[in-house]
């Protein structure tokens, strides 16, 4: 199934997608391919804060897209991976039966699903500024990420 299909169809049930993801075998090839793909579209849904922001404050906005860039592209990643080791750790504790590829996709997928609302998230950054409504997609989106990751996370637990 396209990647679209997988990402619209986590919005109806997070669970089932990461169930299906696992039966194509463990390829660590395509977690890193959703990790890199997450990170770039949250890189570029940063774009209209920052340009708001150097226009705002007079501030370069390569030096602020730079910065960025790096966070996003060569540590956020790092700091991800972290992340799923110490949720299948987690897992492991409470007696789950998943495996570390699992908890990475799990992690990496909730990301990459929740990005379509990151990306309204920085338009509205980005055009409205701050205020109620930046928060209210903010929200959303924490909503939506922490409900795929741990439907993502308590399906691949439950798979293996």
């Amino acid at each position: 199934m396209a990647i679209t299909r997988n990402i619209a169809a986590t919005y109806r049930g997070p669970g089932r997608v990461i169930r299906r993801l696992l039966t194509l075998g463990p390829r660590e090839d395509r977690a890193l391919a959703y990790l890199m793909g997450a990170c770039v579209l949250i890189f570029v849904a940063q774009l209209p804060r920052l340009a708001r922001e150097a226009h705002l404050t007079g501030q370069d906005l390569d030096m602020l897209m730079g910065a960025t860039l790096m966070a996003w592209i060569f540590i956020a990643p790092l700091l991800l991976y972290c992340i799923a080791l110490l949720a299948r750790l987690v897992g492991r504790v409470l007696g789950g039966k998943g495996t570390p590829y699992g908890a990475r996709l799990a992690l990496f997928w909730a990301l990459l699903a929740s990005t379509p609302v990151l990306l309204l998230h920085g338009l509205v950054a980005g055009f409205i500024g701050p205020g109620i409504q930046m928060q209210l997609v903010g929200l959303a989106w924490l909503v939506l990420f922490v409900w795929f990751w741990i439907s993502g996370s308590l399906a691949q637990e439950r798979a293996a």
